[in-house]
């Protein structure tokens, strides 16, 4: 994120105590000082973010320890090792909590030890996606959520003589769009972030048919995601949609002016206000209005904390008393200010509509509706589960790069990824407990 943290400095006034002068009789023996308060008990926040988000987190913690009297340090989320006490984990991530259940604890269970409530139906419904057991209890807290959304250069609509008011509501009115950007000078009239979390996960929602089923079977190679691929893989030949990786590198081509328009996650708006010579404009993911039923929601996803298990009663304590903090109203303003996901509380959500967020763009206002108030999905993701994640990219890629048909390659994805699962059984499941 190229952005940074400037929280609110909250002033702190430390009590001095005055000790009495003693005036005792020489005999009698002084009174013992009384004991030092212990000092918190020390505990890891373990994370794998880059160099601006470990500041951004660490400015939190800082936070934290100099309001909450906290011991909290951070520490790096190393692949294989055993998590920490509290471990931030992204999307592309999930993998390893999924496959190692038994090194978690519930974020309930452990919040019910340390005494402090943690009220579920306060936090938003559709950002409880894989954070909820069966019993809607919450066994991680979901951070930094987000859906997909498409951003755009409004004043590459100028110089394309395209209304900056009115961006394509559906696939097939955006190829038009993108042969007038090209038209107008844009080598790169479109590209796209994370692909397989937006034209997998997302798509398939939006259209109606979910890339996995109830029972975590993968179901990706639908007439619908057929058609949708292929469709790409016809502008991939015109030069109308480029892509520049499996993650979010196609952002950097967004933020320096050189794509006229991204689809990606909505917290991206943070970001997307400083890019070079671009007026932001926000929409929802188009559809596909061929599809029966019509526009269905979008998914919510994003980076959630997880507590690690086996750690002491002392060190719960501690991050039972950070998450509270998270959930404080003036936090989650906080978070949602800096980090640009989607409010998790209603006075975050409240804050949102107003000034105070400066939501100017929309793009809070705009995911929330792309959602429909369904967001959560019990389901897994297709981009949760590393391995079938990556067998998708490389499908992916061999169609955009015309070395495969669509119908072949989500075949083979799709056959390929539900034999992964059935040998990790973990892997189906939307969370671990």
């Amino acid at each position: 994120m190229s952005h940074s943290l400037r929280p609110a400095v909250v002033a702190i006034s430390l009590a001095l105590a005055c000790s009495s002068v003693l005036a005792a009789k020489p005999a009698k023996p002084a009174a013992k000082p009384a004991a030092a308060p212990a000092a918190a008990a020390e505990f890891e926040l373990a994370h794998n973010l880059g160099p601006a988000g470990e500041e951004q987190l660490q400015a939190i913690v800082d936070r934290f320890n100099k309001e909450h009297g906290g011991n909290l340090k951070l520490g790096r989320l190393e692949k294989g090792e055993k998590p920490a006490g509290l471990n931030l984990i992204r999307r592309y991530d999930m993998s390893d909590v999924l496959a190692q259940p038994k090194n978690f604890m519930p974020l309930h269970e452990m919040m019910a030890k340390a005494g402090l409530p943690l009220r579920v139906g306060d936090l938003s419904a559709d950002l409880k996606s894989g954070v909820v057991d069966g019993k809607g209890r919450m066994v991680a807290l979901p951070l930094v959520y987000s859906t997909p959304v498409m951003f755009y250069n409004k004043n590459a609509f100028r110089k394309a003589k395209l209304d900056p008011d009115q961006p394509p509501k559906t696939w097939f009115e955006m190829q038009g769009v993108l042969d007038k950007l090209q038209d107008a000078g844009y080598a790169c009239p479109y590209t796209s972030s994370w692909p397989v979390w937006v034209h997998i996960d997302n798509v398939s929602a939006i259209s109606g048919v979910p890339a996995v089923s109830e029972k975590g079977l993968l179901t990706f190679n639908g007439l619908p995601q057929v058609k949708h691929i292929a469709m790409m893989a016809t502008w991939s030949k015109a030069n109308y949609f480029k892509l520049f990786g499996r993650r979010n590198e196609a952002s950097a081509k967004f933020l320096d002016g050189e794509c006229a328009m991204i689809s990606t996650d909505s917290r991206e708006h943070i970001d997307f206000r400083t890019a070079k010579g671009v007026e932001l404009g926000v929409a929802p993911l188009p559809y596909h209005d061929d599809v029966y039923g019509g526009r269905q929601n979008s998914l919510a996803d994003g980076a959630s904390l997880w507590v690690g298990g086996g750690k002491s009663a002392a060190e719960y304590k501690q991050a039972a008393k950070f998450v509270s903090f998270l959930l404080s109203p003036e936090m989650q303003i906080e978070m949602v200010r800096v980090y640009g996901g989607l409010p998790l509380t209603a006075a975050a959500r409240a804050a949102a509509r107003s000034k105070l967020l400066q939501d100017g763009d929309k793009t809070l206002e705009i995911a929330y509706a792309s959602m429909k108030g369904k967001g959560t999905s019990h389901a897994p993701h297709v981009s949760d589960a590393d391995p079938v994640r990556i067998l998708a990219n490389e499908e992916l890629e061999a169609v955009w790069a015309d070395k495969k048909p669509a119908k072949a390659a989500l075949d083979t994805a799709v056959s390929r990824g539900n034999a992964i699962l059935a040998a990790k059984p973990a892997l189906k499941k939307a969370q671990p407990f």
